[in-house]
């Protein structure tokens, strides 16, 4: 979803009043909304913005600055994908619906295994990675 600012403002209530007719006015208006910087150059992005673009904390916000100088904003797509990773995948899920015998539930002892691996292992995920971790 896009959301383009423009110098219309509309109130949201009267767009399910609409008859169809009007529908193509609709698509021409967008919400109006600002924001401050502060001395650090961020803001809050307002609610309406947020709801529009379905934002949650720690989403991305993507920024495309058109040559007139408006800009469009929309939400990142996180997508981050390891053509490595979902190669390996692919074969995974192809395998397994080829050999579905082949599949076993995880046992007790095993779980007991990985869980020992990882004891008293703390993962921050929202840390910033380390130089020799990038």
């Amino acid at each position: 979803m896009r959301l383009h600012y423009l110098r219309v403002a509309t109130k949201l209530a009267v767009i399910n009043q609409l008859q169809p007719a009007e529908s193509i006015m609709v698509t021409q208006m967008a919400l109006e909304a600002e924001s401050t910087l502060t001395d650090r150059f961020q803001t809050t992005v307002p609610s309406s913005v947020r709801q529009a673009l379905h934002l949650d904390k720690k989403d991305k916000i993507k920024y495309i600055i058109q040559s007139d100088g408006s800009v469009l904003m929309q939400r990142a797509d996180t997508a981050d994908t390891d053509p490595v990773l979902d190669q390996f995948l692919s074969f995974l899920a192809v395998d397994m619906q080829k050999h579905p015998e082949k599949l076993q539930p995880l046992s007790a002892s095993m779980r007991q295994s990985v869980a020992s691996l990882v004891t008293g292992v703390e993962v921050d995920l929202d840390a910033a990675l380390s130089d020799e971790d990038e």
